[in-house]
């Protein structure tokens, strides 16, 4: 089982952005020249909503036990529009942010004309960039080598730059082994590691059963390979599929 981290499904920083753009009017002006007006405009909203809602740092998660959360440092960068376009001009063009989207790595951020002779919706691609420190590995690894301190050096990178979360407590990834062929220069993120197998699959475990009082223990053959914190299942001898999960002394910990 991978390491947990927050933000598997979103970063922090992006989920607070999405939340300030939702209950905040939206930043808007009279557009003469949408070609030439739009980027400083998304520029403008962009720099607007960070301002207003600066990152509290690392994911707190993330952090070392027992140091502060160190700040993030973004960087903001609009593209442009289709130069085929041909927009009407707009006493009032709103910026907002598309449904499932986020404000972090490449993204994008919808332009409307709300009050003008010819209603028009554009799209302009921006990149937030989330420079912090991390950690990025000094050599090569092999899939299934188990990771030591001595595998990566912290330095900045940005957390932005790929989907996964970074691994910025060294806990979460020395002593995991990796998923994947990984390649220095990489930064350690979520998916780049996993905890090491207890047991192959067809191997015996045991399994047990707890509740008030009593605890039930019994012999079965796992059906998949096994890492502590991991659900797997497990063929018990009458023949009965169960399944739980895996603690650190490799044994199976089952519900009734």
């Amino acid at each position: 089982m991978a390491p947990r981290s927050a933000g598997a499904a979103l970063p922090a920083l992006c989920l607070a952005l999405l939340a300030l753009a939702a209950g905040r009017a939206a930043l808007a002006q009279a557009v003469a020249d949408p070609a030439q007006e739009l980027v400083p405009l998304t520029q403008r909203w962009l720099d607007e909503t960070l301002l207003h809602n600066p990152p509290a740092g690392s994911l707190p998660s993330l952090a070392p036990a027992g140091s502060a959360p160190r700040p993030l440092r973004l960087q903001v960068s609009v593209g442009a529009l289709d130069a085929r376009l041909r927009l009407a001009p707009c006493a009032r063009v709103e910026p907002y942010l598309p449904a499932g989207t986020q404000l972090w790595g490449r993204t994008r951020l919808g332009l409307r004309c709300v009050a003008g002779v010819s209603a028009w919706n554009v799209f302009l691609p921006i990149a937030i960039a989330a420079f912090g420190p991390a950690w990025v590995l000094t050599r090569n690894v092999a899939p299934g080598a188990l990771l030591t301190a001595e595998d990566a050096t912290e330095a900045e990178v940005d957390w932005a730059a790929e989907p996964a979360p970074v691994l910025a407590n060294p806990a979460l990834w020395q002593g995991q082994v990796a998923t994947r062929p990984l390649r220095a220069g990489q930064a350690l993120r979520q998916t780049m590691v996993r905890a090491p197998w207890l047991f192959p699959a067809g191997a015996q475990v045991k399994v047990q059963v707890l509740g008030p009082g009593y605890a039930v223990v019994a012999a079965g053959q796992a059906l998949s390979a096994g890492a502590t914190g991991q659900m797997v299942r497990v063929r018990m001898d009458n023949g009965r599929i169960v399944s739980g999960m895996v603690n650190a002394a490799g044994t199976i910990d089952a519900g009734l």
